[in-house]
């Protein structure tokens, strides 16, 4: 029921309230991106085999794009505020279920399976609610808002799980269950749709739906478009490039700066990762999603390839934090471009439903790249060479198909 405060608010102060409370819940649900932290203890105290170390920080990723399709259902039809609370209850189960056992299926089941489908859910219930309530040229803004919780949660999650893993990795897990889960239930009261009849003004988005009868798109026309495919290709892309790098940040900074201070590095990222959902939303809304994707991907490809010989260097601690802050950044700005993209090709009807659609390609870039990665070092002796080579490639792709996104309102 909707508290007497949230009545008596005004329509803007309402819509500031839900931007911020999703990006209290994406705060916490965050916490996916400490995994480097987490899998270092890991593979020191756990004993498993080298090469799967990103196993659990891999499924977690595939669960949680792919539950994206039935939350962001069930946020159209049910509303933001029973989906998030439902992500907060799964995610503090997946970590209760990972604290209770050292073993590679335990993590897993919990961590991978039970997390992920509660950061599904939360996650998919944050933004729709924000982006009802202000006009389509704020759209890259609100967006980048919202997400830009997610790509923070680092700055406190890094020193954090840091102290907290020096007890045990267990005793994390146990912290974090309880403390995740009450947080997004909490939050999860103040996502409010608009009214019936609600109507925002505003000038026209930076990117459209396109012809008038795909203003409102059902998930089936969505994916009858070039354009979704398009745009899937390149998420994946975009996504998993970053997703490697943030998976393996704090091993990669060990040589530099040394055991003690690595967890700096996943902090700077973290850093970086929220201010370029924001900084790309922006600058979205100003010159187009079609160019700030451009541009972002082509500096994430020479990023990939400057890091070959930063990463290999020793004492080049100013060379890894501008990288892993820029790296961050640049990965960041697909999480605020891409609902973005689908909120202006597709509408609002039925975004929850769509951006889970193609939020499937953040996961299966989410699986494939990082588990190549650890693959890759796994065979060559901790040697990250090829796994840059791999991205940069790809990313030099993805800038290249972006060429391909035709039309005013997709550009």
């Amino acid at each position: 029921m909707e508290s007497e405060n949230s009545r008596n608010q005004s329509p803007a102060n309402r819509g500031w309230t839900v931007t911020f409370a999703g990006l209290g819940i994406n705060l916490a649900l965050g916490v996916l991106y400490a995994w480097s932290i987490f899998k270092d203890k890991i593979q020191e105290t756990f004993g498993w085999d080298p090469a799967r170390l990103n196993d659990p920080y891999a499924v977690c990723c595939l669960v949680f794009a792919f539950t994206m399709i039935l939350a962001g259902r069930c946020q159209d039809k049910l509303g933001p505020r029973l989906t998030a609370s439902i992500g907060g209850l799964l995610v503090g189960a997946g970590f209760y279920i990972a604290s209770r056992d050292t073993g590679y299926w335990s993590w897993v089941v919990g961590f991978g399976v039970f997390a992920g489908l509660g950061m599904g859910f939360g996650y998919s219930s944050a933004t729709p609610p924000a982006l009802k309530w202000f006009p389509p040229a704020k759209t890259g803004l609100i967006a980048g808002l919202v997400v830009a919780g997610f790509g923070l949660a680092p700055v406190y999650l890094s020193p954090l799980t840091k102290h907290l893993v020096a007890t045990s990795v267990p005793y994390a897990m146990s912290v974090y269950s309880i403390a995740f889960a009450v947080a997004v239930i909490v939050l999860a009261q103040f996502l409010l749709n608009p009214p019936m009849g609600y109507v925002v003004g505003g000038g026209p988005a930076a990117v459209g739906g396109g012809r008038p009868n795909t203003v409102n798109a059902s998930p089936s026309e969505m994916l009858r478009t070039p354009t979704f495919w398009l745009l899937w290709v390149l998420y994946f892309i975009g996504s998993g490039a970053g997703l490697m790098v943030i998976g393996s940040i704090n091993k990669l900074a060990t040589k530099s700066m040394g055991v003690d201070l690595a967890f700096v590095a996943v902090a700077v990222l973290a850093v970086g990762n929220a201010t370029g959902r924001i900084a790309a939303g922006l600058l979205s809304d100003k010159i187009g999603r079609r160019w700030t994707l451009t541009l972002v991907l082509l500096i994430q490809a020479a990023l990939m390839f400057a890091a070959i010989s930063i990463t290999a260097a020793s004492g080049a601690r100013v060379a890894i934090l501008l990288l892993a802050a820029l790296i961050g950044a640049n990965y960041g700005a697909n999480l605020s471009l891409f609902p973005s993209f689908a909120k202006d090709l597709w509408g609002l009807n039925n975004f929850g439903m769509n951006y889970g659609v193609l939020f499937t390609a953040w996961g299966v870039g989410g699986f494939v790249l990082p588990r190549a990665q650890q693959m890759l070092t796994a065979g060559s002796k901790d040697d990250y060479k090829s796994s840059f080579i791999m991205a940069g490639t790809l990313l030099i792709v993805g800038a290249a198909l972006t060429f391909l996104i035709k039309g005013k309102k997709a550009e």
